[in-house]
């Protein structure tokens, strides 16, 4: 059959053109190539059950698909989202069919994480008897998405997005394979490959979906297809980046941005912010998390980060998205910018674990509000001294007064740094400690 295996037409172009061997694959080097841990692991014949975990379009499928033919095994695929329990033991029972024939299974679930803990649980005696090898795919993290039984079972591959270089050659042999696009005549320049390689995050199955719609979709002259740039933008139309505001990747950008931020990289900030806003995130969430920067990451290093960061949600209910971006914007370069302290946490922390460690300490009397005559009568108020009597010292200087516990009187929790503002907050502590 050639490089590829051969397909009805009329199926998707990257089922296709999906390669038939480890030579043909693309991409996953670490994992295929000739010291790769599951070329060996296939030369070694120790094919166990597996979790491949990685975005879309990566060759997760045409993995599974090469390992099946290489060792001659039966292969099994079905979606999580389509299938229930019953689906699987159904499977389960045509796999113990062939194993008493002598054949082993390869089962492939493709978006394994959709399974509920109920319908992984039905996997487990199988796997773990043997009577099927379980491939798994998902996008999500499988410490996540798989149950912890499974996955003590399974070994995790991780796999990677294409590159560009990955992508164009994908898109060639798409262009070049009579199961794919040659029979059209496709002219296509290198500019407009590049871009298309480019703006498809590293998804196979996306380019090629781009391709075989602008295509058929060319007008035809002289008996070929021109496929322009303004014909591979139109198909695109648009295509939101690779974005899951549910997934895993929700949290490894804004993980960046926070990170570039308080490295204070304006400009990684800011591409981290402008990847966010163009993949659809809710502005509001990421302004949220600016708000709890501007206090863990700035505090009192510079005041302002609060008041502005506030200020930004404020103005972006106001004025909404698209124009949002400019508040954001604006926040993002100043926070970014900003002196850093991590004070407002470090000092809160510290507090906290007094708390942990003595429990509900009883207030003080003195600092109790003596709201009716018993509470007065037995020692509440009494003794409280009225910081705005003192006419001899500044109101920010230390009073004789405890306003602790008696357990953990004296104990100390705020501290300033030598960064920004929260110097001449040190200068004020330290003064006020020699006035005292």
């Amino acid at each position: 059959m050639g490089l590829f295996e051969q397909k009805n037409q009329k199926t998707p172009l990257a089922d296709r053109i999906r390669p038939q061997s480890l030579e043909d694959f693309v991409g996953q080097e670490e994992l295929v190539d000739k010291n790769g841990l599951i070329r060996r692991a296939i030369k070694a014949g120790e094919i166990q059950s597996m979790i491949f975990w990685g975005p879309p379009g990566t060759g997760k499928t045409t993995l599974a698909h090469i390992i099946a033919k290489i060792k001659d095994y039966k292969f099994i695929s079905f979606s999580a989202v389509l299938s229930g329990v019953n689906d699987v033991r159904r499977v389960i029972k045509e796999a113990k069919f062939y194993r008493a024939q002598g054949k082993q299974t390869i089962l492939f679930v493709d978006e394994i994480h959709r399974f509920n803990k109920a319908q992984q649980d039905a996997f487990l005696h199988c796997v773990e008897d043997g009577t099927i090898i379980l491939i798994g795919a998902t996008t999500e993290n499988p410490s996540f998405a798989v149950i912890s039984p499974l996955l003590s079972r399974t070994t995790t591959y991780v796999f990677k997005s294409l590159g560009e270089q990955g992508i164009l050659k994908i898109i060639d042999r798409a262009l070049e394979f009579k199961q794919g696009l040659l029979e059209y005549h496709p002219q296509i320049d290198k500019s407009t490959k590049e871009y298309l390689a480019r703006v498809t995050d590293g998804d196979a199955r996306v380019a090629l979906n781009i391709l075989e719609f602008a295509t058929l979709t060319a007008p035809l002259k002289n008996g070929k297809r021109g496929i322009t740039l303004s014909a591979i933008k139109k198909a695109i139309q648009e295509s939101p980046l690779l974005y899951d505001k549910k997934g895993e990747e929700h949290y490894n950008l804004i993980s960046a941005f926070i990170k570039s931020m308080r490295g204070s990289d304006p400009d990684a900030s800011l591409y981290w912010l402008a990847r966010m806003i163009e993949s659809g995130e809710d502005p509001l969430f990421i302004v949220r998390r600016m708000v709890i920067f501007a206090a863990e990451d700035i505090g009192n290093a510079d005041p302002q980060a609060l008041v502005l960061a506030t200020s930004c949600k404020s103005a972006i209910e106001f004025v909404g998205m698209p124009e949002g971006f400019l508040p954001l914007s604006q926040t993002v370069g100043y926070l970014a910018t900003a002196p850093k302290s991590n004070t407002a946490l470090t000092s809160y922390k510290e507090a906290l674990k007094d708390v942990k460690e003595h429990g509900s300490l009883p207030v003080p009397l003195h600092l109790r509000n003596p709201v009716t005559p018993l509470m007065r009568k037995i020692g509440y108020g009494k003794e409280y001294k009225y910081p705005h009597n003192r006419k001899d010292v500044q109101l920010n200087a230390p009073t004789q007064e405890n306003y602790l516990p008696e357990k953990i009187k004296g104990s100390k929790y705020y501290t300033s740094s030598n960064s920004g503002f929260e110097q001449e907050i040190k200068k004020r502590m330290k003064k006020n400690e020699t006035t005292d």
